[in-house]
């Protein structure tokens, strides 16, 4: 993937502005991420599908591998959950992207995405929310 930045330019305030808003309020989540510990508070939300049936999402985990993530702990974090650089990875590029509009008004892009990384990504996630679930090792211990 050889990311670039794209020649479309946004010369419309409110476009920036909401794009600052964004990086404001993901850089506010990332602190609260970081400074509160998921395992002793509350408001974090919990993930609907696990409170329901008791089977863990593709992305159950995360706001604990973030939290250990955060702190330094790549090896706690990648056991909460093993997708956790991937899903670094796309929000890491989608954060990017909105300070660049912010501060330049133009985004980061792909080159020429054609849709199959997406397809693979949902595919990958899929494969890994079937997976993680099932009660035999080693698979039991991707399980958050």
């Amino acid at each position: 993937m050889n990311a670039k930045v794209d020649t479309i330019e946004y010369s419309d305030a409110p476009l920036r502005a909401l794009a600052a808003a964004g990086v404001a309020a993901t850089s506010a989540g990332v602190a609260a991420v970081w400074y509160f510990d998921p395992m002793t508070t509350r408001f974090f939300p919990l993930c609907p599908l696990y409170s329901l049936t008791g089977f863990a999402c593709p992305g159950c985990g995360l706001t604990r591998g973030f939290h250990a993530l955060f702190h330094g702990d790549v090896l706690t974090a990648l056991d909460y959950n093993a997708l956790i650089p991937f899903f670094g990875a796309f929000l890491g590029f989608l954060f990017l992207s909105m300070v660049l509009v912010a501060v330049r008004g133009r985004r980061l892009t792909l080159g020429k995405f054609n849709g199959s990384l997406l397809w693979t990504f949902l595919a990958l996630l899929l494969v890994f929310g079937i997976v993680r679930n099932l009660p035999y090792y080693p698979f039991n211990i991707l399980f958050p």
